[in-house]
């Protein structure tokens, strides 16, 4: 019985570290979820990975969390949001083919990562566009461009834009 779930762990570490290849995430993980510096750290190189500006990837988490890894949000129609970038529930069941289980997104570098490579695959769409950082939190316009205000609004509060 051991064996079994030795073996059923090994393939889990294995699916995990190929999606952590693939969003990118080539680093040592911190050894605290809420490790400043090693938070910082990770929004400089998951976007840097993936092309993505960092200071937008901060004002997701900010905007979505306060920056709190441990955040979840139970939305009205039943999903739910996962750690500082809130990862919604949609996304659970691809996560999960890349080894990544829900719990993961609790620790701040995997949810910045995965924050990264959604959001870098929102730009491959509609280009390094407000609509882009807008369709993070969705696809409907009118919500993505209310969202893509909101961050532009956290930007602008840091002194970062006008």
């Amino acid at each position: 019985m051991a064996n079994v779930w030795l073996a059923s762990k090994r393939r889990g570490c294995a699916k995990w570290l190929s999606f952590l290849m693939l969003v990118g995430a080539v680093v040592v993980a911190p050894a605290r979820a809420d490790d400043a510096q090693a938070g910082d750290a990770c929004f400089e190189r998951a976007a840097g990975y993936q092309g993505v500006n960092p200071r937008i990837l901060r004002a997701i988490a900010w905007y979505e969390s306060k920056g709190n890894p441990g955040a979840v949000h139970r939305n009205a129609d039943g999903s739910i949001d996962v750690g500082q970038t809130q990862i919604n529930s949609v996304h659970f069941g691809e996560l999960r083919r890349y080894g990544v289980p829900p719990g993961a997104l609790k620790d701040s570098c995997v949810n910045i990562y995965v924050a990264a490579w959604m959001l870098k695959r929102k730009m491959v769409r509609y280009g390094n566009t407000w609509q882009a950082i807008g369709a993070y939190h969705s696809e409907t316009p009118q919500l993505r461009d209310e969202y893509a205000r909101n961050i532009h609004g956290v930007l602008v509060s840091w002194g970062l834009h006008e």
